[in-house]
């Protein structure tokens, strides 16, 4: 769980992210949860585009990759989710929290 400061440093980092993927119609399909897993092993922080026909409301879509990708969802503004998740890579770049 990330306390207030920490999703503000998150939220911080990520308003100048360029989204990664996107979320539609089809929904959350297994490719589109290992790609978004490759980013945050790779990033820790990633933006998702949730599109206007997309099934469900966008706080339940944010909410429901980040219980599928067992990471945190920083925020969801609008139509945009933020996830977070520390990596295991030794290689990556961490984020300082």
């Amino acid at each position: 769980m990330l306390t207030s400061k920490q999703r503000a440093k998150l939220k911080s980092l990520a308003a100048n992210l360029q989204p990664v993927g996107q979320v539609g119609k089809e929904g959350i399909g297994e490719n589109m949860l290992k790609s978004f897993s490759d980013c945050l092993d790779k990033r820790e922080l990633i933006k998702i585009n949730i599109l206007e026909n997309a099934d469900g409301d966008p706080q339940e879509i944010g909410r429901e990759l980040a219980e599928r990708l067992s990471a945190e969802c920083v925020i969801v503004i609008g139509r945009k989710a933020v996830l977070y998740r520390r990596s295991d890579r030794k290689d990556a770049e961490h984020i300082c929290l």
